[in-house]
């Protein structure tokens, strides 16, 4: 590797906390031939960052090994990958300015804990399939985990010993997580394999050869001689005449080894691990030795991050018990997400409306990139954390003299090594480029973590291009929720005059296809801005966004229209900036879109019927449309950027009426159409007819008079 070690000293000493200690030599083969110069370094109870992530777990050892050095709890070791990153790449030499920004991101603090979510683990294993397969499986789980074995499915043999508990049935439904699965199956078998000895008799008697070494009753080919029956006497397993059994157990875990798995979502439970079953030649061996190596070291107690905050008052999603934005139920890949619509406005000023399941959750973030008002957020680690890590990387690269620079966005697990494997492949195929010398590689939980407001703020702050990586263990949701995010974030780029390029996917299935990655990373920089915001992002989503929109509106590189148009996309693709059009002749000015706004950017006036609009405040929820009983309201997905874009956070009137005068006082109440339309709907109601009618006409108090004052009216009503 190329290092130029004056050049990374002078980047990283002009970023705050940034350490330039132990840059006045490059170790060149440290793990094995410099290691004792680790080992010193280790002694002297400094904070170590070791630019190498292969050897990770012998530095690691090396140091807990080190006479001296401080235990790791104190003074733990942080690691960072330079090499594939960059330094084995076609331009290495011109990657200082990307090594200083990875140096400097890695000496970052690390984000603060937060709220666990806590499981326990027996160790209790369902084993669901084939009898041969299922018991093959029970019997290697046997001693790290007490399995029990459900047969589905029929043909193979049962093992003569008595090793697991065996039952047999359909399963009707499994439920739960990691330590809390519940199992419920129906059994409409003749023999009961808990009495059931394997003694044979039965397969003897069976004149139809309906019973096999499974000890299942094929009732398609039983004639009901019931030979089985009185040769089963002593053991008394075999009853035609038993209703079928209803069966619900609890258990920690299941391997599933059916063709279908109980679960649909594309990431499945914690503790729950489907391996289909497949003919000798065709077995997944190595699947299968996996997931039994998994399902042994989860027994115990276990904690993983509660990785969302969720703000119940700042959410869109139902209102009165009517359902508005969806977007976090429909992209979660978990299921952990559902709708509650009970829960919205129990009490005044009571938000909400969906439940998170936080043992689902799987930390991906979609929910929250797709979430429009930022009421579900990403706490681990959060978006600030998130935002100072990115600021940190174009800080120091641009300071260090990289320009234009592209932020590669990636998970820590598939997509950070298909990042190492382009890395390693263009040290040995000269096809290959490997990573630019201005690409900045982001590892992060998942791929999905981050939205369109990172993304702007990283182009605000002098990013050229940002770019997500994904891989085949992302679930369709997520491409389809990332490719509309970028939709929109791409057309307000474009609106604003910096051309196209910022924003985009890259899919990547496996190591076959580097040569993918490598061509979508030689791409032209898009058009940036001429100064980076100072700035870093807030905890607030809409906050975050509204900063950036604001400095790339001052940056624009031309003329900025009134408005941008943006793509209108459906469910959970929404977009998170919009108008709304409302039909002034079907209006009544009734003011239920008032009500039933969660964000507050429908608003009436005290002083006179009007309705009235803060664009910023909107999130294109639908709850004001799906709430008009006139329909007269429809979105209009949109950015306003007239005035600098301050006319988006002032109100605006979208409807005015004239007041209706009351006819027996004069004084103004409702509006003229409200009035007319109330009385044309119950001209015919036997309730409102002669004076009562004329009394819809009236204001509240004289309503009260007229009613007191008139004699007694006798209304006969035909029931």
């Amino acid at each position: 590797m190329p290092l130029d070690l004056p050049a990374l000293r002078q980047a990283l000493g002009r970023q705050p906390g940034a350490s330039t200690d132990g840059l006045e030599q490059a170790h060149t083969l440290l793990c094995r031939r410099e290691a004792p110069a680790f080992q010193r370094a280790a002694r002297a109870g400094d904070d170590l960052l070791v630019a190498c992530t292969q050897e990770q777990r012998l530095f690691t050892a090396l140091a807990a090994e080190t006479e001296g050095a401080p235990p790791l709890s104190e003074r733990p070791i942080r690691f960072v990958n330079i090499r594939e990153a960059g330094l084995w790449s076609r331009d290495a030499r011109l990657a200082m300015p990307k090594t200083a920004a990875l140096l400097a991101a890695a000496q970052l603090p690390a984000a603060e804990p937060v709220a666990t979510v806590g499981y326990r683990s027996a160790g209790r294993c369902l084993v669901v399939g084939p009898a041969e397969a299922a018991h093959d499986a029970a019997d290697r789980l046997a001693g790290a985990l007490e399995p029990v074995v459900l047969l589905q499915g029929s043909g193979s043999a049962l093992p003569q010993p008595r090793h697991h508990a065996v039952h047999s049935g359909e399963l009707q439904r499994l439920s739960g997580w990691l330590g809390a699965f519940t199992a419920e199956w129906e059994s409409r078998n003749p023999i009961d394999l808990e009495l059931c000895t394997r003694c044979n008799a039965c397969l003897a008697a069976c004149p139809e050869g309906a019973i096999g070494l499974d000890y299942q009753v094929d009732l398609a080919s039983c004639r009901s001689h019931r030979d089985c029956v009185r040769a089963c006497d002593a053991a008394g397993a075999i009853d035609f005449a038993r209703a079928p059994q209803r069966v619900e157990e609890r258990f920690d875990l299941v391997l599933d080894l059916r063709p279908q798995p109980a679960f649909g979502q594309h990431q499945k439970p914690q503790g729950y691990f489907h391996v289909p079953h497949m003919p000798p030649a065709a077995a997944p061996g190595r699947r299968l030795d996996e997931a039994l190596a998994a399902l042994r070291d989860s027994v115990g107690e276990f904690d993983k991050p509660r990785f969302f905050h969720y703000r119940p008052k700042l959410c869109a999603h139902s209102r009165n018990e009517r359902i508005g934005c969806t977007a976090c139920i429909d992209v979660c890949s978990a299921r952990a997400i559902r709708s509650d619509a009970r829960l919205k406005g129990r009490r005044p000023g009571e938000g909400g409306g969906i439940v998170v399941e936080p043992h689902l959750c799987a930390g991906c973030g979609a929910c929250t990139t797709v979430c429009p008002s930022g009421a579900i957020a990403y706490a681990y680690p959060g978006t600030r954390d998130q935002g100072r890590t990115l600021r940190t990387l174009l800080d120091t690269y641009r300071g260090a003299g990289g320009r234009d620079a592209l932020l590669l966005l990636h998970d820590q697990g598939a997509g950070q090594r298909t990042v190492d494997a382009l890395g390693r492949a263009a040290r040995l195929d000269r096809t290959l480029n490997g990573l630019p010398a201005r690409a900045l590689p982001v590892s992060l939980w998942h791929a999905a973590s981050t939205g369109l407001d990172l993304w702007l703020l990283a182009i605000a702050q002098g990013a050229s291009q940002v770019r997500v990586l994904l891989t085949d263990s992302d679930a369709p949701e997520y491409r389809e929720a990332l490719a509309a995010q970028m939709a929109v974030g791409q057309a307000i780029l474009e609106g604003l005059g910096f051309g196209s390029g910022h924003l985009g996917l890259i899919e990547v299935r496996d190591a076959r296809e580097l040569g993918h990655l490598d061509g979508a990373l030689q791409v032209a920089p898009a058009r940036g801005v001429a100064r980076p915001l100072e700035a870093s992002a807030l905890a607030d989503k809409r906050g975050t966004l509204d900063m950036a929109i604001e400095h790339l509106l001052a940056q624009a590189a031309a003329a900025a229209p009134e408005a941008i148009a943006l793509p209108s996309l459906p469910g959970p693709s929404r977009s998170p900036f919009g108008s709304l059009l409302v039909d002034t002749d079907a209006c009544t000015l009734c003011l239920s879109c008032v009500g039933a706004c969660p964000e507050g950017a429908l608003l009436d006036n005290p002083e006179r019927p009007q309705l009235r609009f803060i664009e910023k405040n909107c999130v294109q929820c639908g709850l004001c449309a799906g709430t008009c009983p006139e329909k007269a309201i429809r979105l209009e997905p949109r950015l306003q950027v007239a005035d600098q874009g301050r006319a988006r956070k002032s109100p605006r009137v979208l409807v005015e009426m004239p007041p209706y005068a009351c006819v027996r006082c004069g004084k103004p109440f409702g509006t003229l159409k409200a009035i007319e339309a109330m009385v044309t709907r119950l001209a015919g109601h036997a309730a409102f007819q002669g004076a009562a009618a004329e009394r819809l006409k009236m204001c509240g108090d004289c309503r009260v008079i007229d009613l007191h004052s008139a004699p007694d009216e006798v209304r006969i009503l035909d029931l």
